[in-house]
């Protein structure tokens, strides 16, 4: 390029949108304004069903003139009011004689009241501004957006088409006047002192997008869990945990086939739907209050599972010609890998010896209507039996991740522990041929030469060939959910009279001693695991948040806990270097040290701090018997949503605590998100050590014993869908209260 020649134009890259203000969800609908309560068409404002803005605009004037915004707030996880004044033109008195209130919504409702507490009457006009793009969520969340579509007259109000879609808005009392080409609906208000006066409006997607979307919690389904009563010396945890289900309420979705089979979707306003791994871990987290949440989202992620196309095609056959006594179809045994065998996608290993990882029953047994797994040849090979999910961001020291991994794996996680917790057997048995795929994607993912560090796991998925071209790392968490994973599948197994629950256990044991040898990073504060393996047995020494799940060993039977991939000793050093500063940041964990030089406080997974984490490092340091570590996270975490009104966001800054200053929301944090909100009512749960065995008539409780909440009683809990309930002394003794009559007490 010569000095004479331009440089090539630089075209501005669209920016995302800024974090909204206040944010009301019901799914699938939601709005999102600033506190003033106007919609102006700008970032997210506006409200939005199945994905689609119905609506952008939506800005109120009395008098030519927007109300003095008072107060807006949620009022619950799905409403939201704002309050302004406006001073009458000519009146003389300093104080604001007319108020107007906004009852909002997050299915398309709102409510408009103006309220005259003046000593004359108010005649004034009302106009309210309306306008859409018909824009779709994830263009606008891109920065990207579109003009404004012409209005179009209708009997009561406006209505816009455009891009395949339609909506409406619709007032009652009709206005008086309709401007289609302003959009503007107007009102000749005459409101005598102390009188008011009220319009309905309602927005509507004439079309929803093609196909046919999840729908959100139908009339008369009732709430998938219990509602506890929660009552502590620290007043905190009553909020939290009724905060915390108002939000899983609102992100409630169920397919239109299934309108029982609830599960929660991720977030808002990002991830406005179902992800696995996060409605998994919701499922799991809320399993005190019921075994429905976990049915629903259990059968949900199973109809998504991939299969493999020979079994997509006989699928139905074979559910219903090899049905056992259980109810469940009965695939081949899927044992787990030899290290050093051929146990790529395409080939066999351990007991199954065929060429995939179990011959199922259809995703039919598990509650689905169709198969999915289109995919032909190797691929579909490798996604066998793996249920999707979405890349996840994987930090500065890590490539970025598949949470199909997370999700395949703690899908077996949460139907062996939704059993213990009295899920019917007849339903478990119904799951149990997706839990054996899935067991069957943990075998062909464990790493060979020279696709990964041996007898590791990999992200499940890959085909030998592909993890040989493009080694991945073996991630720390992974290795702690696929050994819980193991012994929880073995459970299953056993229980269930399928074969391989022995040679899950000892894979387990060869991975656990494989762990401690090459994981275990020694240094001078006493050594620490390493985030990640690479292919060339190399750790990768970040001190990460992740190192959490190494706490989250599962539930087994008579309500003890299954062994973790630590030793005592290393357990120990652990819970020490996740309370020191460089990781706690007093409002709870950083994702990574401080120390590091990669650290950023606004780093997805390189600073923030994720709510889940925190919670399971609480829970996990006081089931192995770290009270003080875990009371110090505790405390941080607690603190912090008093500052976000005990409605957790996703994350927020991993900036240090600093006195009277409170902490920093992030920017891209979903705000509802089921997994922080999932989190906070297992956060103070788990707390009173509830651990039911139902198949074997048992319930054990084993509280923390210093109870960092004072005296804690809870009601309204579930065990084996009966109510539980029980109280924790400010000495940490546990009394249960109430609980189901054929259900053995274990002591505490």
């Amino acid at each position: 390029m010569t000095a004479r020649q331009a440089a090539p134009a630089v075209v501005p890259r669209p920016q995302p949108s800024a974090a909204h203000d206040i944010l009301c969800v019901n799914a699938p609908g939601m709005a999102a304004s600033g506190p003033d309560g106007q919609l102006r068409g700008q970032s997210l404002h506006g409200f939005f069903r199945h994905g689609v803005r119905t609506l952008a605009r939506m800005e109120l004037r009395l008098g030519g003139m927007e109300p003095v915004p008072l107060q807006g707030t949620l009022t619950s996880a799905a409403a939201a009011r704002f309050l302004g004044s406006v001073r009458v033109p000519g009146d003389l008195d300093p104080d604001p004689a007319l108020t107007v209130e906004r009852l909002r919504h997050a299915d398309g409702a709102e409510t408009v009241t103006v309220r005259n507490t003046g000593a004359r009457p108010a005649r004034i006009p009302l106009e309210i501004a309306l306008g859409t793009d018909l824009g779709q969520l994830t263009d606008i969340a891109a920065g990207r957006r579109s003009a404004d579509l012409p209005g179009q007259v209708q009997s009561s109000g406006l209505r816009w088409a455009g891009q395949g879609r339609a909506a409406t808005v619709s007032a009652r009392p009709s206005p008086h006047a309709v401007l289609a080409g302003a959009g503007v609906l107007r009102w000749d208000l005459e409101v005598q002192p102390g009188a008011r006066w009220s319009v309905d409006l309602q927005v509507e997607l004439e079309t929803p997008s093609t196909g046919r979307p999840p729908t959100g919690r139908g009339p008369g389904v009732p709430l998938p869990w219990s509602e506890p009563e929660v009552r502590a010396d620290d007043r905190r945890a009553a909020r939290l945990v009724g905060r915390a289900l108002d939000t899983l309420g609102g992100l409630l979705l169920a397919d239109a086939d299934r309108p029982t089979d609830l599960y929660t979707a991720s977030g808002a306003p990002w991830r406005f739907g179902l992800t696995a791994a996060d409605a998994l871990w919701a499922a799991r987290m809320t399993l005190p209050l019921g075994t429905r949440l976990a049915a629903g989202t259990l059968r949900a992620t199973a109809r998504r599972q991939h299969l493999a196309p020979q079994q997509s095609a006989g699928a139905a056959r074979t559910a219903e010609g090899s049905a056992g006594a259980d109810g469940a179809s009965s695939p081949p045994p899927v044992g787990p890998p030899q290290v050093g065998s051929p146990a790529g996608a395409g080939g066999s290993s351990g007991l199954s010896g065929g060429a995939s990882a179990a011959q199922p029953g259809s995703a039919q047994g598990a509650g689905s209507s169709s198969a999915p797994g289109a995919e032909s040849g190797t691929a579909a090979q490798a996604m066998d039996g793996v249920i999707p999910g979405p890349l996840r961001h994987g930090g500065p020291e890590l490539p970025a991740s598949c949470t199909a991994t997370e999700a395949t794996l703690l899908f077996v996680t949460v139907l062996a522990e939704a059993w213990r917790w009295g899920l019917p057997r007849a339903e478990v048995a119904e799951l149990l041929p997706a839990a054996e795929r899935a067991l069957g994607a943990l075998r062909a993912a464990v790493a060979e030469e020279p696709d990964g560090p041996v007898g590791f796991v990999t992200d499940l998925g890959r085909s030998a060939e592909e993890r040989a071209a493009r080694p991945g790392p073996a991630r720390c968490e992974v290795q702690a959910q696929a050994h819980r994973a193991a012994l929880q599948g073995a459970d299953l197994l056993e229980a269930f009279d399928r074969p391989g629950a022995a040679e899950w256990r000892a894979w387990a044991a060869e991975l656990r001693e494989r762990f401690r040898a090459q994981f275990w990073i020694d240094d001078l504060s006493g050594g620490r695991p390493a985030a990640a393996l690479l292919a060339s047995d190399r750790p990768v020494p970040a001190l990460a948040s992740t190192l959490v799940h190494l706490f989250d060993v599962g539930l087994a039977a008579e309500g003890e806990l299954h062994e973790g991939l630590l030793d005592r000793e290393q357990t120990r050093l652990l819970a020490q270097r996740l309370v020191a500063p460089e990781l706690d940041c007093g409002w709870g964990l950083r994702a990574l040290s401080a120390k590091s030089p990669r650290f950023n406080p606004l780093g997805h997974r390189s600073g923030v701090v994720r709510v889940q984490e925190t919670a399971l490092a609480v829970s996990g340091l006081v089931d192995a018997g770290f009270e003080r570590e875990a009371e110090i996270l505790l405390e941080g975490l607690l603190e912090a949503s008093a500052h976000f009104d005990y409605r957790l966001p996703e994350m927020y800054a991993g900036e240090q605590k600093v006195t009277d200053c409170p902490p920093v929301p992030h920017p891209a944090a979903c705000r509802p998100a089921a997994m922080s909100a999932a989190a906070a009512v297992h956060l103070v749960l788990s707390l009173a050590g509830v651990r039911p065995d139902v198949p074997s008539g048992r319930v054990a409780t084993r509280p923390a014993s210093t109870a960092p909440l004072g005296a804690l009683e809870l009601t309204g809990l579930r065990v084996a869908g009966e109510p539980f309930s029980v109280r924790v002394s400010r000495i940490g003794v546990a009394v249960v209260e109430e609980a189901p009559s054929f259900l053995q007490l274990a002591a505490s």
